[in-house]
């Protein structure tokens, strides 16, 4: 077979990666595809010793991933053939390639969302080639070690059988602990000529699954879904374990005929490595004398976790999952057991007047002992200078690398301080997401661009927050209008900042139905911050509403990785889990939730409708009763259709039409398809286009509308929604 060509303009400068010589005695695995030909490797000829080479394999959009995990191993003495320098194609490139990997001594393939995507490319090739040898290797020696970069499940790829019959490897975006490279250097010893891969050791900063063969995935809804939507049991174990861990049933299917052990709760999973260089930033406590500075304790706090999460090598859950613990008793172990992390900064704020005292304690979390404190009496114009001191005091008490050319500074800065007190007020209740909280968020955004009408992160504020309002409360085409404008106006004030991106993606998908819009500003907000939580989970939204599921669970459980306690996270992943006939999956998402909020309107929505999924009406409707809102009306008009009660679904039915006609026409059009009513599920779905509804979004999924896909109206919705 001919190795493609190379497009020589993608290469990279001759014998360097990543600002550092390359060693030229070390040869390379192919790393591209046949489609685009970019991202192939090259080979050098030579080979110093190859019965101790590691062969990366990979699809080309996963080079960068595949980098620091050849960088991992190298650090550590090990061979990889993966270099880039010298590529080539044709004949000779692929002859030195089949050579390499009869040759090498360990082969990786790494497994991803791209390569389950992928139905050709040059990687395919090599791990055809890698499983012929495997025929010729004894049972009980190490040869195939797979690596996964996502929540790709095993049986979610096409991949050679004997890839199953070994462990498979969590490395979420190729990110390498100590444990893993440890692995690899056993597994090269002398004395481990014949040990297997299954029986590496199980660190436990990476938990090896020994995979079983794949069952097919349960009760897709259609053929596509069939390739793309197999039972992907990632979401306790990848998320759960934090950003290292798959547990061992995650790549894995039980047996036939097995049963099930049940997902541990959040509190219960605890036997992990946590890495060094890891932090959680916990809520300030507000010490002001009338305690009515909440808002700017827990505003200092989130931006110095927005701060220290722009540290390359320090893992820094996000603002949901470390505020989860405010107000709550648990101790510092807990805490840090629960977010997977091996430090902890609180502090206090007191706030008088103009003055601000703040006070930082860096904290070991395995002994408690405080590593750096710190309390700083400033005038409060000076505030962000005191973030600054506070952030690289534990960058350098953590002995964390900044990058020279990321300059550690925070997107949400003004010279007006009460322009920056109201910024921080919008966030406070923005976060709370509630009919009653998006008006008043709006309001304080107002206040912050009034006070400074160059303060870029405010109109960002504005745009969301106008949006929801719309979404929420009002329904005004203006209103959306207004969300538009905000948002273009905070690109150009800060076109290197996400946030104004992500705002207007949001509007472009959810009101336009601009899906090549709205993914375009999602990858320009994940360019510049790959770890922007908001836009994982909007972006996973997208994917969803596009079809594409498979990349969507990806998004969302990258997202979840970075924010493990995420109630809206979760929720998000259950849905479209219970949608695409993942129940088992759905009901894992159940019980975070039910550990995490069980309260919560998010929680009692996911909760009642898996019960009405099983048929459980009479547990749905409980569920729902528990939701003074909306759900009490949506879902208990449809769990009472179900249990038999006409009068009391109708009048659920009657009263959500006559309070929420115009921001709710999508969820009055569920309650109509779920009682059989189908003209009337459509006239309400058509309004709910007319009113860009926000819920059009979920429409290609939805398993409510799963018994109207076949009627013509159905499409030609899809195709108004620019969906077919």
């Amino acid at each position: 077979m001919t190795a493609p060509p190379v497009d020589a303009d993608r290469l990279p400068p001759p014998a360097t990666r990543l600002g550092q010589p390359w060693p030229l005695q070390l040869s390379c695995a192919h790393g591209g595809d046949e489609e685009t030909s970019d991202g192939l490797s090259g080979v050098i000829p030579s080979v110093t010793e190859p019965s101790h080479a590691v062969f990366l394999s990979y699809a080309s959009q996963d080079a960068e991933a595949a980098e620091r995990i050849c960088e991992a191993l190298r650090s550590a003495g090990v061979e990889v053939w993966f270099d880039q320098s010298e590529l080539r194609g044709g004949d000779v490139w692929d002859r030195q390639i089949r050579k390499q990997i009869h040759d090498c001594a360990l082969f990786v393939p790494i497994v991803s969302a791209n390569t389950a995507s992928r139905h050709e490319g040059y990687f395919r090739l090599e791990w055809d080639l890698a499983d012929q040898r495997t025929h010729m290797i004894a049972r009980d020696r190490a040869f195939i070690v797979p690596v996964c970069l996502d929540a790709t499940p095993g049986a979610g790829t096409d991949v050679p059988e004997s890839f199953h019959r070994v462990q498979w490897t969590s490395l979420p975006g190729g990110d390498t602990p100590p444990a893993f490279v440890e692995r690899i250097r056993r597994l090269l010893s002398p004395e481990a000529d014949h040990v297997s891969a299954e029986a590496g050791p199980r660190a436990a900063a990476v938990s090896h699954a020994a995979a079983a063969p794949p069952q097919p995935a349960s009760s897709p809804t259609t053929s596509a879904q069939a390739q793309w939507v197999p039972l992907i049991i990632a979401a306790v174990a990848v998320i759960g374990l934090g950003y290292f861990a798959v547990d061992k049933f995650v790549l894995s299917k039980h047996e036939p005929g097995t049963k099930q052990a049940p997902a541990q709760p959040v509190q219960a999973i605890t036997q992990v490595q946590i890495p060094e260089k890891s932090i959680a930033v916990l809520p300030f406590v507000d010490m002001s004398e009338k305690h009515d500075q909440g808002y700017f304790s827990d505003g200092l706090a989130e931006e110095l976790l927005d701060l220290l999460s722009q540290v390359p090598d320090l893992r820094v859950p996000a603002r949901t999952s470390s505020f989860y613990f405010k107000g709550r008793s648990d101790d510092i172990a807990t805490i840090a057991g629960k977010l997977r992390v091996a430090h902890l900064l609180e502090g206090s704020v007191r706030r008088s007047g103009k003055r601000v005292r703040v006070t930082a304690q860096l904290i070991r979390a395995d002994n408690g002992y405080h590593l750096w404190s710190k309390t700083y009496d400033r005038d409060v114009s000076n505030i962000f200078q005191v973030q600054d001191e506070i952030a690289n005091a534990v960058v350098s008490a953590l002995k964390a690398q900044l990058l020279s050319s990321q300059p550690l500074a925070s997107r949400h800065r003004t010279d007006n301080t009460e322009a920056y007190a109201q910024f921080l007020l919008g966030n406070q209740l923005r976060e709370r997401d509630t009919p009653e909280s998006a008006p008043q968020a709006l309001e304080a955004y107002r206040r912050a661009v009034a006070l400074d009408p160059n303060y870029a992160a405010a109109y960002s504020g504005v745009a969301d927050a106008e949006w929801r309002t719309v979404d929420f409360v009002t329904g005004d085409a203006s209103g959306a209008q207004r969300s538009r404008a905000a948002a273009v106006h905070a690109i150009a004030l800060a076109p290197d900042s996400p946030d104004g991106y992500w705002a207007r993606g949001v509007l472009r998908g959810v009101y336009d139905f601009d899906w090549t819009g709205a993914e375009s500003d999602f990858k320009k907000a994940l360019e510049l911050d790959p770890n922007d939580v908001r836009v994982l989970r909007d972006y996973g939204a997208l994917l969803a509403t596009r079809g594409h599921y498979a990349e969507a669970l990806a998004a969302m459980h990258r997202s979840l990785a970075l924010d493990p306690l995420s109630v809206r996270a979760w929720r998000q992943l259950g849905s479209l889990q219970l949608d695409l006939g993942q129940m088992t999956e759905a009901k894992e998402a159940e019980q975070h939730l039910t550990v995490i909020a069980p309260e919560s309107y998010l929680t009692i929505r996911l909760v009642g409708t898996i019960a009405l999924a099983e048929g459980r009406a009479a547990d749905a409707l409980a569920e729902f009763r528990k939701d003074s809102g909306l759900w009490d009306l949506i879902g208990g008009a449809m769990a009472e259709h179900t249990l038999g009660h006409a009068a009391a679904s109708q009048a659920a039915l009657d009263e959500l039409i006559r309070t929420r006609a115009m921001t709710a026409a999508y969820q009055i059009a569920e309650v109509y398809a779920w009682r059989g009513e189908r003209d009337q599920a459509f006239t309400w779905l058509e309004r709910g286009y007319r009113q860009r509804d926000a819920g059009m979004t979920y429409l290609r999924h939805d398993r409510i509308f799963a018994p109207l896909r076949g009627d013509p109206r159905y499409q030609a919705l899809l195709k108004k929604l620019n969906l077919v």
